[in-house]
This record gives C-alpha cells, structure tokens and sequence, in this order.
C-alpha cells in the first residue's frame, strides 16, 4: 500500500515529466523551421517518469514523448527524412530502456520493503512490550531511536516479576547499529536468565557481568540501571555506570538517586546496592543518557527539574509521552543525537492494597461500622 509520501512523490515524478514534455514541445515549436530540431529532448520525458512511477505509467508518458516526437517532423517539415526517422528510433529505445528501469526500481524497492519489514518485526522481537501493571508497580516505557529508518539500538529496558520478586532494568550498550542491537538482546538475555535466581541485586548484577564479559570485546560494555521493587515500601537500585534515577514525590520534590556506582557490565566484577524509601504515590524515572545528555542548539543539557510537573501531574503513559516529547522539543529539529529508553515506575501499592471501607447504600450513606 502507497504511502502519502509516496503518492505526494508519484505525482511531483509525474508533473515533472509531464512539464518536461510540454516545455520542449512549446520550445520546438517556436524555433522556425529547421534550423535547430529538439525533438531528441523529448525522451529525457519517461526517464524523469521512470525514476518514481510504475512502468505502466512510465510507459504511457514513453507513448506520448514518441507521439510528440513523430509530430514534431510535420511542424518542423523533416517528417520522413532519415534524421527524423533516426530520432524516432531514438525517443523509441530510450522509453523502452526506462520502461526496464521502471521495472527494476520497482523490483528493489519491493524486495526493500520486506527486508525493512523483517528487521522491524525482529528488532520489535528484541525490545519488550512490558505490562502496564507489575505486582504494586505501574509502569510505562517509551523508545525512540537515533537513527533514521530503525526501530531500536542499543539503548534497551525490561523488567522481571514473580510472587516474591519485582525487579526492573534500563541499560546502554556501548556503540550503534546492528552490533548494539545484538547486545541488547543478550543483555536482556542475561537479565531474563538471572533476575528470578538471584537472592540480591548485587548478585544479579555480578552474573550478568560474567555472562556478557565473553561475547564483548575490549572496547565493549553497557551501562545499566536495576531496580528492586519487590517491597511496598522501599526500592532497591544497583548501578553499573549508569545515570542515577529520578525520584518524583507526589508533593513535587524530586531527588536523584545516586547508587553506589559499579562498572559497566561487561567490565565489573563487584557491585553495591543503595536502598531508597518507596512510598505510595512516588515515580520512578529510569532512562538512558539520551535524555540527561540532550542538548539544545545552544549546547544546553535539558534541565531534568524541568520534567518534574510532567512527571507528577498525570498517568504515567500520559506523563512518559510528555517527557518524550519535551526533549525533543530540546533538541534542535526534534532530531535526537542519541537514542532514548525511559521507564516510568509508580508505587500504587496503597491504592491496591488499601482495606475495603464501611459499606454504603445507593444513597450514598454508610451501611453499619
């Protein structure tokens, strides 16, 4: 199925050839007689046609350069000499060739397609779609990358949930392109494979270092931020390089939480874990340096006390949509240098949890108690 753009492309290709034509014809006609013939120009027509139009369509404006051509001999009295039959033949062959190139255009851009198709079915595969609702957590997460026409890169995010253990994760890799994307996958591997056996996060952390350290090479690692949020009451955070998080109250402080900071994954062998209180109504946000390293045309990191009334004021899908697009309202043209994964987390532990009260009647009034 035709896209606006490509419709909007299909006919500018169109308009162009179709000028192109007419414009040389005006011109033919106007030089007198036989002293300058540019009948030969018309076949430039159907290649302009070809470079964005079917080969049906290339085709018909083929047909029409030659008709123009073959009239051109009456007005311009050569119709039946050799040079006139030459062009012809000339405009003839040349709309046959964009006709072929019409054709293989139309043949890549189709085998393109699903390839672009496939890749974006496997990078979706590589990112997971997380539930909005995590035993007390309730959680958003947004991705948008850095490169033109790709899904995802080596910015990544999941979370693992059991009956006793919550636990979130929000990394970087080190890098860019197909290579970043492959080591998303295993991080995330390596998290999935460890986050229910592991008694702490500190043990968490250690394991998937050792796993990831063989299949990095010296200049490879990621950084990454997990989260323990298996108690109602205070969270649990291990950092490995990464930027520390941002604790929303609902009052509006904000503080960000600096965890004992370890080495990447991939480099460290020892990890420390900081604990925090986690109180009913407080956010959580994780993210990657996509968003405290964005910087506006004047060179300006985005000011995260900025994001707080975003991040306080409404659901988190709505509040991670706002904080998205505040930064790339930052940057210039909207266009991020870096990519961007951000996690929303929010304690609803007391609204879920809180004890049925007296009964009321359909009137409103309490019912016993």
């Amino acid at each position: 199925m035709s896209t606006s753009s490509d419709r909007s492309a299909e006919e500018l290709g169109a308009s162009l050839a179709a000028l192109w034509l007419i414009a040389w014809v005006v011109v033919d006609l106007a030089v007198p007689g036989q002293t300058v013939v540019l009948s030969s120009l018309f076949a430039l027509a159907p290649l302009i046609a070809c470079s964005v139009l079917s080969v049906r369509s290339t085709a018909v404006v083929a047909a029409a350069a030659l008709v123009t051509t073959m009239a051109s001999g009456w007005w311009n009295h050569t119709q039946g000499s050799p040079q006139h039959l030459i062009r012809c033949l000339d405009v003839f062959l040349v709309g046959v060739a964009a006709c072929a190139l019409a054709a293989v255009r139309i043949r890549r851009e189709r085998r393109h397609e699903r390839v672009a198709a496939i890749a974006e079915v496997a990078q979706r595969t590589i990112l997971p779609k997380l539930p909005s609702l995590v035993g007390q957590v309730t959680l958003a997460t947004r991705y948008k990358s850095a490169a033109q026409d790709t899904v995802v890169g080596g910015d990544l995010y999941d979370c693992y949930h059991s009956a006793e253990r919550v636990r979130f994760l929000v990394g970087d890799v080190r890098g860019k392109g197909i290579a970043a994307v492959e080591q998303s996958a295993r991080v995330i591997r390596a998290f999935r494979q460890s986050a229910g056996t592991k008694n702490t996060l500190p043990e968490l952390a250690k394991d998937m270092s050792e796993y990831l350290t063989p299949f990095f090479d010296d200049e490879e690692f990621v950084t990454a931020l997990l989260v323990d949020a298996s108690e109602d009451t205070r969270i649990t955070l291990v950092s490995c390089g990464h930027p520390p998080a941002m604790l929303v109250q609902p009052d509006g402080h904000m503080s960000l939480l600096e965890a004992p900071i370890g080495l990447p994954l991939g480099i460290g062998e020892v990890y420390d874990a900081g604990v925090v209180s986690w109180e009913p109504g407080d956010r959580l946000l994780m993210y990657t340096d996509g968003l405290s390293e964005a910087r506006d045309a004047k060179g300006q990191f985005l000011d995260l006390r900025s994001l707080v009334p975003l991040l306080s004021t409404k659901p988190v899908e709505e509040a991670l949509t706002d904080v998205v697009h505040a930064v790339q309202h930052h940057v210039p043209s909207g266009r991020l240098t870096d990519d961007l994964a951000v996690m929303l987390l929010e304690n609803t532990a007391a609204v879920r949890t809180a004890p049925a009260g007296p009964e009321q009647s359909e009137d409103g009034l309490r019912v016993g108690g």
